[in-house]
């Protein structure tokens, strides 16, 4: 390999590693995510730098062209990075629906719940205005009622990037 494509293969490699470790800084990476990445860039690294490990490699795989084999490395690493992410957002996917389940099963209960507690009319409605029991919001107007799982994620809604 001439050391232009080194030199170029080299700033790559370090610009990815380098770009991986800040987004993990800046907490838009989590650390779980993140060493898939950075396994992948020390990888593209070390064989910019090895010249002898590439050349042996290109050898190996009868490739002419050392470079060729960063390349061929690259699409690898990206093919098993998508493969990997694919199992995390199938998981997710599934984690997504069991909870959604859940949440229809737990308003269900609560309805149920609340069409027989005693000392209410026609379940949660007041006695005197017909309207649903609940907080009064800042216009001194009667809110719905939130349900536990409804109540916001404390830091929710907050601008913690960055």
């Amino acid at each position: 390999m001439n050391s232009t494509a080194q030199i170029v293969a080299v700033i790559i490699s370090a610009a990815l590693l380098l770009l991986v470790l800040e987004l993990v800084r800046r907490r838009r990476l989590t650390e779980e995510y993140s060493f898939i990445w950075i396994v992948f860039a020390l990888g593209l690294l070390v064989l910019s730098l090895w010249r002898e490990s590439l050349h042996a490699v290109a050898h190996w795989l009868d490739i002419y062209y050392p470079p060729a084999v960063l390349l061929g490395a690259l699409m690898f690493f990206v093919f098993i990075a998508s493969l990997y992410f694919s199992v995390v957002v199938s998981r997710q996917r599934q984690q997504l629906e069991r909870l959604v389940e859940d949440l229809a099963i737990l308003d269900a209960q609560q309805r149920d719940h609340a069409s027989t507690s005693p000392g209410r009319l026609d379940g949660a409605r007041t006695a005197s205005s017909g309207r649903p029991a609940g907080r009064s919001n800042a216009s001194g107007t009667e809110a719905w009622p939130t349900t536990p799982l409804m109540a916001p994620v404390p830091g929710a809604g907050r601008g913690s990037e960055g």
